[in-house]
């Protein structure tokens, strides 16, 4: 063999080794569940979907049954029937991470097969910046939830979804009166939203903090799931890094989606799964 190919064999099994390596774990997805629970805030609960400062969990992302949001549930539905009417909403408005231990124990009692997890909004959205949940209380709050599950549930997949950007949420809402009168007179997500015109230094340096807060949270969720094992997938930062629009957005508070937004939601997390 000619040096030049030698080099190029050596280059190539280099290459393929690297790749290799760099390609993301890809957990165990299993057969499709027949049951299913959603732990979470108030975006699992479809809040604001469908009416007034309500739950809406026909709407939900994870376990709904509204077709035109084509949940998780409904998704799996298609290829396993067996799962119809096994779908149960475990998530709490203004829930935090410190209340999924909890809520894994409702799943554990409901023997379910598959748990979706999308938390950490109201441990970064609160009245202000030093009230934030500290990354290392989240872990433990997450690391305390998924070892329930383990327990509990040892055969289900566990799915943990990142949180979504809300430094995006500021973005696209700044500009729009109806936005801000809506986080002001609600008092919402204050630790990011308080000042949304502002380009003051202490303003613009307070939102990128709060933005590397929940980038932290997500770090977490990566590292806690690669630690749980083969049964749990971690979304990638899939919906972290979705660009959510201002239309997606209820226009009673701008901040908690639509149906448009819990279908795009559903959309990009369940893309970001097990795959069934």
């Amino acid at each position: 063999m000619s040096h030049r190919r030698r080099a190029l064999t050596v280059l190539a099994a280099v290459t393929a080794f690297v790749t290799l390596a760099a390609a993301p774990a890809v957990a165990d997805a299993g057969p499709p569940p027949n049951s299913m629970a959603s732990l979470g805030d108030s975006i699992t609960r479809g809040f604001n979907a469908c009416g007034w400062y309500v739950d809406c969990t026909s709407r939900s992302f994870s376990t709904g049954d509204y077709s035109s949001v084509n949940s998780h549930y409904l998704r799996i539905r298609t290829v396993n029937p067996n799962i119809g009417g096994r779908n149960f909403n475990d998530g709490k408005t203004g829930a935090k991470s410190a209340d999924m231990y909890g809520q894994a124990g409702s799943a554990v009692s409901q023997g379910v097969g598959y748990v979706t997890m999308l938390i950490g909004a109201n441990d970064a959205c609160t009245g202000s910046e030093s009230t934030m949940t500290p990354v290392a209380t989240y872990r433990a709050n997450i690391d305390a939830a998924l070892n329930r599950l383990k327990s509990g549930l040892p055969d289900a997949r566990v799915f943990l979804i990142s949180v979504p950007d809300i430094h995006r949420l500021w973005s696209v809402g700044k500009d729009s009166s109806s936005a801000r009168t809506a986080w002001s007179l609600f008092g919402i997500c204050q630790s990011m939203l308080a000042n949304p015109t502002s380009t003051a230094q202490a303003d613009v340096d307070r939102r990128a903090r709060v933005r590397q807060r929940v980038v932290e949270y997500n770090t977490q969720l990566a590292q806690a799931c690669a630690a749980y094992g083969a049964n749990c997938a971690f979304d990638n930062n899939a919906v972290f890094g979705y660009p959510f629009s201002l239309s997606q957005l209820s226009t009673w508070d701008y901040f908690h989606p639509n149906t448009a937004g819990q279908q795009v939601l559903a959309s990009v997390s369940y893309g970001a799964g097990f795959g069934w």
